[in-house]
């Protein structure tokens, strides 16, 4: 009996991960749509025009990472990781001028920005990635994860160095999660948990800079300097929970269009949502955002190599912590860090990351085996 032909587009189609892709797109457009909201009280659209920019660039960008064999990335792990580390470098060189949120995090062009954190944590993914599938089995060998602490501790340090504290946690949440992933043994586990809360009094006193101590301050009581660090805090409060259950309807914020919160556009965007959505449209997005990094851990659990695991462990962490920071700093509930929320604050660096994060996630699903686009039955 005669099997009946697939075309290659009809395997295309059925390996595409349209549900994460399809998400990914509309989370991005709702991001535009709210800067819009959030910039409509200035003299200018430029940072929709410029965010409209970086969604047609991530688009094609995701599809070009989803399509192209990510196993590949494996002749690449060098490279990547020197450029990490060498834009990390750059932006301590040329970027001494930039001091936005206490840290020169931006290399500026004329009116283009690069932030090279973002960069660096997509390719930390890739390298690290790598790193551990080769060695995961050896974990627990004290040679093994001093490697693996040395891996990260490069990037931490020229990251701590600008200084960007919250960069940083992005990158030592990330490792955690990578360690659970490859079962480090307790015996590592308890006694780093342990002299990590200790040292928490030390950091705080001889490492952090006064406007650092500043913030963790004004997260345990906002009133303490209600119209200087504490005014984003509360003026965030006022807008997120004023919107109630239905919100006061878009463009309608008063603390939006009346521009009383400050990174309305950036940082705080999460509350101008739910001042105009309420408290349905935040759900709604909140909604949105664990189902796509649900689907980050699902293709982790169904990849057939470590490699391609590790990557979308990585993807996933990074936008849990994401998620989890930006919004608990818009409601009081953690500290002020300027992490961005994923594909809805306004920043073509971080919103073309995202994407091509996403299509790395894509790339692990699509080429999962067995199977091969050329192979045409």
């Amino acid at each position: 009996m005669k099997t009946k032909s697939v075309s290659k587009k009809s395997v295309i189609l059925m390996e595409f991960d349209w549900v994460l892709f399809i998400i990914t797109v509309l989370l991005a457009i709702f991001g535009i749509v709210m800067i819009y909201s959030a910039t409509r009280s200035l003299s200018s659209n430029i940072q929709v025009i410029v965010q409209s920019g970086a969604f047609v660039i991530g688009c094609a960008a995701m599809l070009a990472t989803c399509f192209f064999d990510y196993e590949q990335l494996k002749n690449l792990v060098k490279p990547v990781y020197i450029f990490a580390v060498a834009i990390l470098i750059l932006v301590l060189l040329i970027g001494k001028g930039e001091t936005e949120w206490g840290a020169r995090s931006w290399i500026r062009v004329g009116p283009i920005g690069v932030q090279p954190s973002e960069l660096a944590k997509v390719c930390f993914t890739i390298t690290f990635s790598y790193h551990l599938s080769k060695v995961h089995e050896n974990i627990n060998k004290p040679i093994v994860l001093l490697g693996l602490i040395l891996h990260i501790g490069v990037l931490l340090g020229l990251i701590a160095l600008q200084p960007d504290v919250g960069s940083a946690l992005v990158f030592v949440f990330m490792f955690i999660c990578f360690m659970f992933v490859a079962k480090l043994s307790y015996k590592y586990i308890i006694p780093i948990s342990i002299v990590s809360a200790a040292a928490l009094p030390l950091v705080y006193r001889y490492v952090l800079a006064d406007h650092q101590k500043n913030r963790i301050q004004v997260f345990l009581n906002p009133d303490l300097d209600p119209l200087g660090t504490g005014y984003n805090v509360i003026q965030s409060k006022i807008a997120a929970g004023s919107g109630q259950l239905w919100g006061k309807g878009y463009l309608q914020g008063t603390q939006n269009q009346l521009g009383y919160l400050p990174a309305k556009h950036t940082d705080f965007i999460f509350s101008i949502i739910s001042e105009e959505l309420g408290f349905i449209g935040a759900m709604m997005l909140i909604i949105a955002l664990f189902a796509l990094i649900y689907k980050c851990f699902k293709t982790a659990q169904k990849a057939d190599n470590a490699f391609g695991r590790y990557i979308c462990v990585g993807v996933g962490s990074m936008m849990l912590f994401h998620v989890f920071e930006n919004i608990g700093m818009c409601i009081g509930l953690m500290p002020v860090t300027g992490i961005p929320l994923p594909f809805i604050s306004y920043g073509g660096t971080s919103l073309v990351v995202n994407m091509i994060a996403v299509g790395l996630v894509l790339s692990v699903s699509y080429h999962n085996k067995p199977r091969s686009v050329f192979d045409v039955y």
